[in-house]
């Protein structure tokens, strides 16, 4: 069984005079299926893709093009490596994608026919309209019920084998996760955002997101000497002495010069990034984000605080950075909050009004 072709090109159609996308217009949303939209756009045209597509069977959204509702597994895949083909070819050599996805169980199967489509008459959730969709029961042919499918790596392995370059995991924790009512596992309060790059050098901006270190930290490899440290004693069942920090002499020098200069650092708008001189660290691979949802929107939006990072990361001010799978506009608002531009594809015009609201009252980037 193979993938069904999108809807012809013809599907690209703005939304709301704001949204018309003149010459150096700051954010564009485009209405249709990404597949045949991302073919129009031109090669290079973009520095970073931020995205998070439908998660595999978990809502219907009741249209005919939408993504997320394949019969496997294996579909699935194969779309989403089709898609983000098409977002390589319109990245620029240095760019990058920041892609978030979620993983889902096996069900039992009920309700759905033998190669996966839905049972006429089967239970698929609750209908809870419009916007959010209704909810949907998994059933992956390679999975044994309550399988953990492993939606992530597979997506991310098959776009490694299509060329691109996988760099990173980044565990995205959820401080406060959605409730689950099982008995036999942990309660799920993670997701992965997978960073890859077109090439294997790309623009990675690291001073942009920089994390502060510990004030302990700053005080241990200020010290003169390793032998002068007091060290610290936080560590549980330490028995050899307190905990020192092991670095040599021009590591320690680097730090203390960089508690002069790195707070000098400032993102788009002149903010410093520390509100003190403090010294920074290479940020962490886990990120701790509480989820934030829009109001407006389905419930499955990701939280502002989660792609600033992968923006500053990724760009530099005025550059543009796509979203595929636009849903509610978090990209766009944030990309605008940062002086970039931005391009969002929208299958659903319901949730294209819904951009076109929220980014009105965003101050966007002023270009000549």
């Amino acid at each position: 069984m193979t993938a069904r072709p999108p809807s012809p090109p013809s599907l690209v159609t703005p939304v709301g005079q704001s949204l018309a996308s003149p010459p150096g217009c700051a954010l564009s949303v485009l209405v249709g299926d990404c597949r045949a939209i991302l073919r129009s756009l031109p090669s290079e045209s973009v520095q970073c893709c931020v995205t998070s597509p439908p998660y595999w069977g978990l809502r219907d959204y009741g249209h005919a093009d939408q993504i997320g509702q394949e019969a496997t597994p294996e579909l699935f895949v194969q779309t989403l490596v089709e898609v983000f083909r098409e977002v390589r070819r319109v990245l620029r050599d240095d760019g990058t994608l920041w892609l978030n996805l979620g993983d889902s169980y096996a069900g039992s199967g009920k309700g759905r026919n033998a190669d996966g489509s839905h049972r006429e008459g089967g239970k698929q959730g609750t209908s809870r309209g419009t916007i959010e969709g209704r909810l949907v029961k998994t059933h992956a042919p390679d999975c044994k019920p309550k399988d953990l499918i492993g939606i992530p790596w597979r997506v991310a392995f098959a776009l490694q084998a299509d060329g691109w370059h996988l760099r990173q995991d980044i565990i995205w924790h959820k401080p406060n996760p959605m409730p689950e009512s099982v008995k036999d596992r942990c309660t799920k309060s993670h997701e992965y955002i997978f960073m890859l790059s077109k090439s294997e050098r790309y623009l990675w901006n690291q001073d942009a997101i920089a994390e502060p270190v510990a004030d302990a930290t700053v005080q241990r490899i200020q010290q003169a000497t390793l032998d002068g440290q007091e060290g610290s004693g936080r560590v549980p069942g330490k028995t050899n002495g307190k905990m020192k920090a092991v670095v040599n002499e021009s590591a320690r020098k680097a730090l203390r010069t960089d508690v002069e200069s790195r707070h000098r650092s400032s993102i788009p708008g002149g903010q410093s990034l520390c509100a003190e001189p403090k010294a920074t660290r290479n940020k962490r691979s886990v990120w701790n984000v509480p989820t934030a949802p829009y109001k407006e929107a389905h419930f499955a939006t990701y939280p502002p605080d989660l792609i600033k990072p992968c923006i500053l990361a990724g760009t530099k001010p005025g550059d543009m950075v796509l979203d595929p799978f636009g849903g509610s506009g978090t990209t766009g608002q944030v990309a605008l909050e940062l002086g970039r531009k931005a391009t969002l594809i929208e299958l659903n015009p319901d949730y294209a009004k819904i951009i076109d609201q929220r980014t009105a009252i965003t101050p966007g980037l002023a270009l000549d």
